[in-house]
């Protein structure tokens, strides 16, 4: 489960874009004087990059497993924190000065087991969880083809795979993690945050489509590479809606969420 930085830096105006802006104001206010923000899987820091301003001063601790991705993150964030961390090892987390929880694109790829063990240490420490970019499993093209349905859903069997920890959550990751949190106590807020690419869009939308015939071809789908040609020809003139899901869980100690500016 590992990623380039040419890929996370190739998606990375695309997430932004996608986030959803109330949400993030919205997790940026449930941090006290003084705390800092743990990232998950943090790559070369692009959650911290896509709060911008919002946590003025806030220290970041990135905790990753690629040291290559934690030294781009120190290169562009010199005051943050970085730690080579296997997310097997999720109940052991370093959250000592934490005020929250961070994960981008990261939810879907975990078991389920996995989001249950963040909960309960999200909740023993009382903390808010914020995580962006949960795939739905929802894409749309047009124009339109034939086979669109059966490698959207090629694919999302394939996201259902284990990525090294255990059978991945995949679309179901942020309704389960929602279920979970609320079964603690905490509030929760979700908001859509899908990717919406076209022509402009051309390069990053290439690179989805090999990952995703790829994919479809790994399960079995035999029209994958048809497809995959089909949509490379009509790529000047193709848009795509990828299903994300934000999510943002409040510990029952903060105060209510719905009064947060």
């Amino acid at each position: 489960m590992g990623f380039s930085t040419h890929w996370l830096d190739l998606r990375e105006p695309a997430d932004h874009t996608a986030r959803d802006p109330g949400l993030l104001v919205r997790a940026a206010a449930c941090l006290g004087d003084g705390q800092m923000i743990l990232d998950l899987g943090s790559g070369t820091g692009s959650t911290a990059r896509a709060f911008g301003g919002r946590v003025p001063g806030t220290a970041w601790r990135f905790l990753d497993a690629d040291d290559g991705l934690l030294s781009v993150a120190a290169d562009r964030h010199p005051a943050s924190q970085q730690m080579v961390f296997d997310l097997k090892d999720i109940a052991t987390l370093p959250l000592e000065d934490v005020g929250l929880i961070t994960a981008s694109a990261l939810l879907d790829l975990m078991p389920v087991e996995w989001i249950e063990t963040l909960v309960e240490r999200a909740n023993d420490a009382g903390l808010p969880v914020y995580a962006a970019l949960n795939y739905t499993g929802q894409m749309t093209w047009t124009p339109e083809l034939p086979t669109d349905a059966s490698i959207t859903a090629a694919f999302n069997q394939h996201q259902l795979r284990d990525k090294g920890i255990g059978p991945a959550a995949g679309p179901f990751a942020a309704g389960l993690t929602a279920e979970v949190f609320t079964a603690k106590g905490f509030s929760i807020l979700t908001a859509d945050s899908p990717w919406e690419l076209g022509p402009e869009h051309a390069t990053l939308h290439s690179e989805l489509l090999d990952g995703i015939a790829n994919a479809a071809a790994e399960v079995g789908n035999d029209t994958a590479k048809g497809w995959l040609n089909a949509r490379r020809d009509a790529l000047s003139k193709s848009r795509v809606t990828v299903g994300h899901t934000d999510l943002l869980a409040i510990p029952p100690n903060l105060s209510n969420p719905q009064s947060m500016t």
